[in-house]
């Protein structure tokens, strides 16, 4: 791998990950394009989606500010009512009242992202071998591609009018997102369009739900990143390799940060249909490709 092939697949990857076509998927099939060897694992996949990350944390900082103070809130309160439990199991007086774990837009959205990334840890450590498999595969990428088409399809064609915000979302929405968010381990299974779809369908607004999978994206890409680097080993990363991985996250990083907010307000403003057309087309394309 050259230094211009680490350049486009760092572009590649900034300028897909926020839509709901499958980065990941991109990303194998211009490898194979370009003729580039892999390592056991997916640590070159592993670390442009790091780059990603770190421009959501970048154009998003504010909110991950607020999210990690009350983070820290919720872990105090947490140990509060722990000490509250205690002294009301022991004292013979009045019981004490225990604090409000999600009291507040942003402590609810914490609350929120912890019930989401739950679900996509277990199924992101569960399949870290199918997922090897997976991207070594002629057809997964195009098979994939076609799921993602037709759930964003149903989607599309099955909303309702009703819309709800963050204060209306619950526990049960933050898991499915997190568990449609998980299967997009697999290349060509979108995450962004999986965890949108899996929001839309249970009611919340479409502004929110975009918004909502960009940040939930975070946890699950840092570690998915922690889980690659423990299986490779120390020889395996020279220096010019890790110079190539290096210059393809930043250059992710550079290109989420241009891309993000034009990409989500695009997200939010073209309708699923046509994304999942676009699916439907590469996802075929793929298949006929695969089997010559």
């Amino acid at each position: 791998m050259s230094v211009l092939d680490a350049v486009l697949l760092g572009i590649i990857q900034g300028l897909t990950e926020f839509l709901p076509v499958s980065s990941f998927a991109h990303l194998i099939i211009a490898e194979k394009s370009m003729g580039i060897g892999r390592m056991s694992g997916v640590m070159l996949e592993s670390i442009l989606h790091l780059g990603s990350a770190i421009a959501v944390l970048f154009v998003f900082r504010k909110d991950f500010l607020k999210i990690m103070r009350e983070l820290l809130g919720l872990i105090i309160d947490l140990i509060g009512n722990l000490h509250i439990y205690l002294h009301n199991r022991r004292s013979q007086e009045r019981d004490l009242p225990y604090t409000k774990l999600a009291d507040g837009t942003w402590r609810r959205l914490t609350v929120l992202l912890i019930f989401s990334s739950v679900p996509t840890a277990a199924i992101g450590y569960c399949a870290r071998r199918l997922v090897t498999i997976a991207a070594v595969s002629r057809f997964m990428p195009g098979a994939c591609m076609l799921i993602t088409g037709v759930v964003l399809l149903v989607t599309d064609l099955g909303l309702s009018q009703e819309r709800r915000m963050v204060h209306d979302a619950n526990p049960d929405n933050a898991v499915w997102m997190g568990i449609c968010q998980g299967l997009s381990v697999f290349p060509g299974i979108s995450r962004a369009g999986m965890a949108i779809c899996a929001g839309l369908l249970g009611g919340l607004s479409h502004r929110f739900v975009v918004k909502y999978a960009c940040l939930m994206s975070v946890p699950a890409i840092l570690g998915a990143f922690a889980l690659e680097i423990t299986t490779v080993s120390s020889p395996n990363l020279t220096p010019p390799l890790m110079r190539m991985y290096a210059a393809g996250a930043f250059v992710a990083f550079l290109t989420g940060c241009v891309m993000c907010k034009i990409l989500l307000r695009l997200t939010q403003q073209v309708r699923l249909r046509i994304f999942a057309m676009y699916n439907f087309l590469a996802g075929a394309l793929l298949l006929l490709i695969s089997f010559q």
